[in-house]
């Protein structure tokens, strides 16, 4: 099977699923902006010819070099998994005349208040949202829902841009500070534990379904430094008490037309046990939680993927083994690392349960925490039992401290 598949190198997890894909069989047709002989020696290996564009984010001019380079030929499939290019992916899947998910499906996933009308008229309770172009429509908005209030980006990923805000300073300073985004939307603010819900699909088919935990909430842990945030894979997902956010997520899959691919949903639980849909976008999570969850299955969910596409099957899964938590760290002070502290005494107390340690090393200048959840790296602990995951996250986020100066 030939595989175009999308911008092959990025984001970091991309040359994963393009060996994924490879594995699995397919003949990889990259489409990227990293000159080829940048691309690193594993992706190069698992292409079997690249097309190199000058920038991935002139979606026009790329589809139109795509199509010059095709030169008639039709691949079996389009692919992309970074959120920018799914649109992409689909309109070439149209043009071209080949199967898979539709330009109006994937606005479903692109677009949040299309994508939140179409949940919500399947019955599944979601955040009440309007969309608003003019600081005037979203002091109107505003009015209406009441505060606190979410404001984010129409077209945006992960918590870029995102503001909770309680009172009208705060959203005036909020709509100041995204002078720069054309469209937003103003949504109700819903108090709860924060969930997500993966899954991985076969033509709408649910073949693969994961539940993490985060910890803190995404907005509380991207307005405070002093924070480890902590990602928890969560041993069942078929624990009675997830059982309503994953219903939910089902449920939302159908809703949105899912065809085959990863899709990454949010969700809330509120103290009463109530689901509330957050949003699902038909790619992968970030933050490293493909490899949290491969760390909690033993298993390799980017060639799952690539199976996904080129065979339209995926080898049965036993049950999770491990829950597995991943664990940010960030740095106190600015410039470069220039020591970590707690990480010696906590392996020697639980080395058996860290499956990955990945921080900057000492020289290292340090990340903008505020541009990246992955900050100044990361380590990942795994246990059989998930309360003592738990903890072992806990202490790790407690007790390592890295230090930049």
């Amino acid at each position: 099977m030939d595989v175009l598949f999308l911008s092959p190198n990025y984001p970091p997890e991309m040359p994963q699923f393009t060996r994924g894909l490879a594995a699995a069989g397919g003949r990889v047709h990259g489409v990227g902006d990293t000159p080829v002989h940048e691309l690193p020696h594993a992706v190069r290996r698992a292409l079997t010819s690249y097309l190199h564009v000058p920038a991935m984010g002139e979606v026009a001019d790329v589809h139109a070099r795509v199509l010059r380079w095709l030169a008639g030929r039709r691949p079996d499939r389009v692919e992309s998994l970074w959120e920018p290019l799914t649109l992409l992916a689909a309109q070439l899947r149209a043009d071209l005349r080949l199967p898979g998910m539709t330009p109006d499906t994937v606005l479903g996933f692109r677009d949040k208040p299309t994508m939140r009308q179409r949940v919500e008229s399947a019955g599944l309770r979601v955040p009440r949202t309007t969309r608003v172009r003019t600081a005037h429509d979203a002091r109107q908005a505003a009015d209406r829902i009441g505060f606190p209030l979410i404001l984010k980006p129409v077209d945006g990923a992960g918590s870029a841009d995102t503001h909770r805000v309680e009172t009208w300073p705060s959203f005036e300073s909020a709509l100041a500070s995204m002078r720069h985004v054309p469209e937003a939307t103003v949504e109700e603010f819903v108090e709860g534990e924060e969930f997500t819900y993966e899954t991985l699909c076969v033509e709408g088919r649910v073949v693969y379904e994961s539940v993490c935990r985060y910890e803190p909430n995404v907005l509380v842990a991207r307005r405070n430094e002093w924070i480890s945030p902590i990602i928890q894979a969560l041993k069942s997902p078929a624990a009675e008490s997830l059982a309503a956010g994953v219903q939910l997520g089902r449920d939302a899959v159908t809703a949105l037309g899912m065809g085959t691919g990863i899709t990454h949903m949010e969700w809330f639980r509120k103290t009463d046990g109530t689901a509330i849909f957050g949003e699902m976008a038909c790619r992968p999570p970030g933050a490293n939680m493909v490899d949290l969850m491969n760390y909690a299955d033993d298993l390799d969910l980017f060639r799952d993927w690539g199976n996904a596409v080129v065979h339209g099957t995926v080898p049965a899964r036993p049950a999770r083994p491990w829950s597995a938590a991943i664990i940010f760290k960030r740095a106190e002070g600015q410039g470069r690392i220039r020591a970590v502290e707690g990480l010696d005494r906590f392996m020697q107390k639980h080395a058996a349960h860290v499956a990955r340690v990945d921080l900057l090393p000492v020289g290292e200048p340090r990340r903008d925490w505020q541009a990246t959840f992955l900050a100044d790296g990361n380590l990942v602990v795994r246990h059989v039992d998930e309360e003592t995951c738990r903890d072992l996250a806990h202490e790790a986020a407690a007790t390592i401290k890295m230090y930049a100066g």
